[in-house]
């Protein structure tokens, strides 16, 4: 029997994609971009990233049942589909080990600064691909429940660290450039907003009895996220003003700051901890989409049984890929949002054009 998860339980799941390591990872390098105008490059990609999800539910619900390597091959055929499969392949491989570099570099700059980081990046992996192995189901009730408490975390962040806002710090926004803008929605749009295409390789599995409520409930998550990044943003602009492009991880330096009568201080460690699951949700997700794209691709009778290869190649590329920070955070802000519009964002765009003009034909 093949594991199914509700529409509520999928939508959690892609805000647990979504957000998972963006949310503590993302302000500092847009703000660096963007300045002030931070929050209206969210604005911006977030809207995209709405056109996006649109043509991939619209995929989903005229090829019921079928992935995206799937109707990839309907629509495009079986040769010219693998230019739209192979660069998705790609990006999943190349996205893995860039979300546990992440962790690794975070641990090595703040929290345990003298423990080698294969020793992370093991744990974050093989916890991850058990977890994938598990399946669906399993990832679907334990993201709700993480998902939850790092919203209400960053949440709790946001209003202790409220005495130290400035809202000065956010004018003026007639100097705001738009180069500056829509160099930010570059950023943010490649991290984390168009990732959402990889994300449907998982809408089949939703059950039919939900499938009637699943756009509604995509929606609402990525405005969710959406809304959690623009807080952050605006939140880290008030409180470090200018600083707020410069420190890296800008929600672990806004809890530094939290002191509460003696009571209430270094929490620090809690938007590390937000980080860490985040990351790890993500990690999962991205392994199990990997898992099924390779086992539809290949045509496996056991889809679960390239997890561990898998992951063990992650692993080593996570090991291997740069050499030092500077190169990661290039690749990253630079290499990694062009990337990802060759790598997915056209090939949907490609894939939902032929479709429409089948459906016209027939």
């Amino acid at each position: 029997m093949k594991e199914k998860v509700s529409s509520g339980q999928m939508a959690a799941l892609f805000l647990s994609f979504m957000a998972g390591s963006a949310i503590v990872n993302i302000p500092a390098p847009l703000t660096g971009a963007a300045k002030n105008g931070a929050w209206i490059s969210v604005v911006i990609a977030n809207g995209l990233a709405m056109l996006l999800l649109a043509c991939v539910l619209y995929l989903n619900r005229r090829y019921p049942g079928l992935t995206f390597v799937d109707y990839s091959r309907k629509a495009l055929g079986k040769w010219l589909s693998l230019f739209v499969i192979i660069p998705m392949l790609l990006l999943a491989l190349v996205d893995i080990p860039y979300i546990v570099i992440d962790i690794g570099g975070f641990f090595k700059s703040t929290m345990m600064r003298g423990t080698p980081v294969y020793i992370t990046h093991t744990l974050v992996f093989l916890t991850a691909a058990l977890t994938a192995r598990a399946g669906i189901e399993v990832m679907a009730r334990m993201f709700v429940l993480l998902l939850f408490v790092i919203i209400v975390f960053v949440i709790l962040v946001l209003l202790f660290v409220s005495p130290y806002y400035h809202v000065e710090n956010l004018l003026p926004l007639g100097t705001v450039e738009l180069k500056s803008v829509m160099h930010g929605t570059y950023i943010v749009f490649g991290f984390p907003f168009a990732e959402l295409v990889t994300f449907s390789m998982l809408l089949p599995l939703v059950s039919k009895e939900s499938e009637h409520s699943l756009n509604k409930y995509m929606f609402i998550a990525l405005l969710s996220i959406g809304i959690l990044l623009i807080a952050s943003i605006v939140c880290s602009i008030m409180a470090l003003g200018p600083l707020a492009g410069e420190l890296k991880f800008s929600l672990f330096q806004l809890a530094r700051l939290i002191n509460v009568q003696e009571i209430i201080e270094r929490v620090e460690s809690v938007i590390g901890m937000v980080l860490i699951v985040g990351s790890y949700m993500k990690t999962t997700i991205m392994l199990f989409i990997l898992n099924k794209m390779l086992s539809h691709v290949l045509k496996f009778n056991d889809a679960r049984s390239v997890i561990f290869p898998v992951t063990l190649v992650t692993l080593l590329l996570s090991l291997t890929m740069y050499k030092n920070e500077a190169e990661f955070a290039e690749a990253v802000n630079v290499v990694w949002p062009l990337f990802t519009i060759i790598a997915v964002v056209l090939p949907l765009v490609l894939v939902t054009v032929v479709t429409l003009f089948k459906g016209k034909n027939d």
